[in-house]
């Protein structure tokens, strides 16, 4: 497994707590926080763009949208660039 399908697999877990625990009362600002941290952990900048979350502190409309698998897939193929192909494209 590559490194790039871990952190899809790792993105669709954290998705599932976010689903699960992050629609409890009280806890669910917790989890974007930490949820939040964990992918600019793991993405960077990108990353930053799971603190959306934090704009519903209901929990219940960022419930379903699975923000760190979206991310995960935006992320994807980054940096498989190569100057071999005449286009430059991504292969």
């Amino acid at each position: 497994m590559n490194a790039a399908m871990a952190k899809l697999v790792i993105a669709v877990i954290l998705d599932i707590v976010d689903f699960t625990l992050g629609r409890i009362p009280g806890f669910e600002i917790v989890v974007d926080i930490a949820l939040g941290v964990a992918a600019v952990a793991m993405w960077g900048w990108p990353g930053l763009f799971a603190f959306w979350e934090l704009a519903d502190p209901t929990g219940q409309i960022d419930g379903f949208a699975p923000t760190m698998t979206l991310i995960a897939l935006s992320q994807m193929g980054k940096g498989k660039w190569t100057n071999d192909h005449p286009e430059g494209r991504q292969l």
